[in-house]
């Protein structure tokens, strides 16, 4: 009996036992059930917008420095053409000032002796000449370079003196040969001749405020006094006479420019071009 009583109690407290526990799970269960779930973490991935930048072009400005002054200068032709040359002698003086960025005033002053040999006579004028007008410059230069291509215009005048030396008569029929010349050595003084020109030149800079030149001019006589026995055949200033209107010239020159003061000028306004900016992607 006393086995049976103990049989009973330890069955009585393990069914107790049991039920206590029976109890707390449904509890923890309802818990875990009105716990709500976590949503998972989405990270969201921002596409980077390209960064659009208009590429403006600025203007680039150079700012240019033109030097304004005078040019001297001698005829290297005429200096040096009487070392082969026995029947010429002459110099000539070239000028010019530069007026504005493109036009030139210029002028140029000579002496010449020239003895001209013709089939029939032989005669010498000398002289001096003055001529004076103005230059364009069409060409563009680069930035400090002072070179110059020009056409101009001028108008010229000389004061000189012709002595006919020898003539010869013509004979329509040299049967018995030509007659000998006859010398006369004939003076004639206060003659003038004016005319106007065409210039086409150009002046290159080889050092530092030198130039070096070359020059055509065509002419055209306006107005000629003439002995009254024998026409000019030789001018100064003018050259020959070919047929009475018309002459033509050169000369190769070396000048020294002279500044005296400056002026700054926009050179040009281009605008500079910029590489195109890479397109930045950035990922937050």
């Amino acid at each position: 009996m006393k086995h049976t009583l103990k049989f009973f109690s330890s069955l009585s407290l393990l069914f107790s036992m049991f039920l206590g526990y029976a109890q707390d799970v449904p509890e923890i269960s309802k818990n875990l059930d009105t716990i709500p779930p976590k949503k998972p973490k989405t990270e969201t991935v921002k596409t980077a917008k390209p960064e659009i930048q208009e590429a403006q072009a600025p203007k680039d400005s150079i700012v240019k420095t033109d030097r304004y002054g005078l040019r001297v200068g001698v005829d290297l032709y005429k200096l040096t053409r009487g070392l082969y040359d026995k029947n010429y002698k002459g110099i000539e003086f070239v000028g010019d000032w530069r007026l504005t960025k493109k036009y030139y005033l210029a002028a140029e002053l000579g002496y010449e002796d020239k003895t001209t040999e013709d089939d029939r006579l032989t005669s010498s004028a000398n002289g001096t000449y003055i001529k004076a007008g103005f230059d364009y410059n069409f060409y563009q230069n680069w930035l400090d370079m002072e070179n110059i291509i020009s056409i101009g215009l001028r108008g010229g005048f000389s004061s000189f003196a012709q002595e006919l030396h020898s003539y010869k008569i013509y004979n329509p029929n040299p049967y018995w040969g030509e007659l000998p010349p006859i010398a006369t050595d004939q003076k004639y003084s206060g003659l003038t001749a004016t005319w106007i020109e065409v210039a086409l030149g150009l002046k290159a800079q080889v050092v530092k405020n030198v130039f070096l030149g070359f020059g055509v001019q065509l002419k055209l006589l306006a107005s000629n006094k003439e002995p009254s026995n024998f026409e000019n055949l030789y001018i100064p200033g003018f050259n020959r006479t070919y047929d009475g209107s018309f002459g033509i010239g050169f000369n190769y020159t070396v000048s020294y420019f002279i500044p005296i003061y400056k002026k700054k000028t926009m050179a040009s306004e281009t605008p500079k071009k910029e590489e195109p900016k890479k397109k930045k992607y950035i990922f937050f």
